[in-house]
């Protein structure tokens, strides 16, 4: 199934399609008719007494379906929730994104094709006329609809199912916003696509060659390393993780150059194809979604093409260390000691603390693109889901301000997240008596952060730093939301957009 989107100026008494979506705020008398939806409120008659009857209430994502009854040419009004009218006129783009997701999510959930009911062949045919008055308004309805329309179906044996073609009531003026949310859209799918193919179909070099596949498409120059390029190369960490299993282990960069550009920005993302934990063997029950596991590395992908695709006036660097974390008879053991890129020597106590280990070598290999910024984005610790639950996601940095200003570009880009510390005397618990540091302390308490205040002793000196612990955010095993499907969420492709731009006009680094 595909989400085609288009625009139009037309007013949504007068558009052909199979459902109308519209907005409905609260208000002293009932929920009423959002801006964009008055000539709805028209036709019906009694909007306000027609949905207080149905119990609707405007609350957000709030949904509620109404028969036009001939009197527009939907056949069904989709009414969906945005809360209080906003005082400042302009509503929240993270809640219009929200809604519109909730709404195609809806109409997608109805296997039967209205179009076909009314003698048309092919899918649904959408009117979106949830208030887009301007290009922040637009382009999060836009990217709301395109996501909220999402499904995974490539193993599937039902065949394919009918396409919807989604038209966002717009006026003028708001196509280049439309058109970053197509970019956009497109990245969260591919991340997403690529967090739920399986690891039996998703090797390490399986996902090289899809990078490459991506990169040759968006004009990104992509290289490849494979194991012996590896060794010879000094990338320890990647070949220690990936030594235990019978595919062996890839680096792949990424660069997309601005002939522009002022600034450069690394991206590197934890690609861990599959983790059983090697040796320090996972319970079988937390095996299940740990093809999960490179949804940094996924992220990071998506996010280098998207900005090539939208021309930002940056130079952007992305690393997907990938390899698969597996128990067999050549893996590594606790209490190897491994040398990161670089030198640094660390005594591995546990093979399930390994995707910092992978992390480590390319964060010591970003020394040479000279960096005005370095993110790394890692489903990485079952602490960031304890400490900050499954939806937003922990930010650590190598100043208070930098992952302060970082947290804050995620959350303009609709990602949940939130700074936390790196606290000096957690460090203790990663000395070693034999190597540099382990990779994990003996005290478990505090472990998303002991596992930045690893990662910060592989940042290049004088670079700014952001660590983005996406663990819970990365893959929704619960119910559907928003735009949010159940499965693979593509979390951070669109922050890590959001840090580009950023990057590019001088926001960031924070400090």
């Amino acid at each position: 199934m595909t989400v085609t989107l288009s625009t139009s100026p037309a007013s949504p008494g007068t558009t052909d399609a199979d459902a109308l979506v519209i907005g409905v705020i609260q208000s002293p008398d009932g929920p009423s008719a959002a801006p964009g939806a008055d000539a709805v409120g028209e036709a019906l008659g009694d909007l306000t007494g027609t949905l207080t009857a149905l119990g609707a209430t405007g609350e957000p994502e709030e949904l509620t379906k109404i028969p036009s009854g001939g009197r527009l040419p939907a056949g069904v009004v989709l009414a969906v929730g945005l809360g209080p009218a906003p005082a400042a006129g302009a509503f929240d783009t993270e809640l219009l994104r929200r809604a519109a997701g909730a709404a195609i999510r809806e109409l997608n959930g109805n296997k039967r094709s209205v179009r076909s009911e009314n003698g048309r062949s092919g899918g649904k045919r959408v009117a979106v006329a949830l208030p887009a008055r301007d290009p922040a308004e637009a382009e999060a309805v836009a990217t709301g609809a395109l996501l909220g329309g999402y499904a995974f179906r490539r193993y599937r044996s039902g065949g394919p199912t009918a396409d919807t073609e989604v038209i966002l009531l717009t006026g003028a003026g708001n196509e280049a916003a439309v058109r970053r949310a197509r970019v956009l859209a497109r990245a969260v799918t591919l991340a997403r696509d690529l967090v739920n193919t399986p690891p039996g179909d998703l090797s390490p070099a399986d996902l090289a060659g899809e990078a490459s596949r991506v990169g040759a498409a968006s004009g990104v120059e992509v290289q490849v390393l494979d194991e012996k390029e590896l060794a010879a190369g000094g990338f320890g960490g990647i070949l220690a993780v990936g030594q235990g299993s019978a595919r062996p282990p890839r680096l792949v960069r990424l660069e997309y150059s601005h002939p522009g550009a002022a600034k450069t920005v690394v991206f590197a993302g934890k690609g861990i194809t599959f983790d059983s934990g090697g040796l320090s063997l996972k319970p079988p029950k937390s095996m299940e979604t740990m093809k999960s596991d490179m949804g940094g590395a996924a992220a990071v992908l998506a996010a280098v093409a998207a900005v090539a695709e939208l021309g930002l006036p940056v130079n952007v660097v992305g690393y997907m260390p990938l390899a698969e974390n597996m128990p067999g008879g050549a893996a590594q053991r606790p209490s190897d000691v491994i040398t990161i890129h670089g030198g640094k020597t660390v005594e591995v106590l546990n093979t399930d603390a390994e995707g910092r280990l992978v992390l480590a070598d390319v964060l010591a290999r970003s020394a040479d693109d000279h960096p005005d910024l370095l993110v790394d984005v890692a489903t990485l610790t079952g602490a960031q889901v304890v400490a900050l639950g499954r939806r937003t996601a922990g930010v650590m940095g190598s100043a208070e301000e930098v992952a302060s200003a970082v947290a804050t570009a995620m959350r303009e880009a609709g990602e949940p997240a939130w700074p936390m510390p790196l606290p000096a005397e957690l460090r203790k618990g990663l000395d070693s008596t034999v190597a540099d540091l382990t990779n994990v302390a003996p005290d478990r308490n505090g472990g998303m952060l002991v596992a930045g205040l690893f990662l910060r002793e592989f940042v290049p000196e004088g670079v700014a730093w952001a660590h983005l612990d996406i663990a819970g955010p990365a893959f929704n095993d619960g119910s559907a939301y928003g735009y949010t499907p159940k499965g693979g969420t593509g979390a951070a492709a669109r922050a890590l957009v959001q840090i580009a731009a950023e990057v590019a006009d001088g926001r960031l680094p924070g400090g």
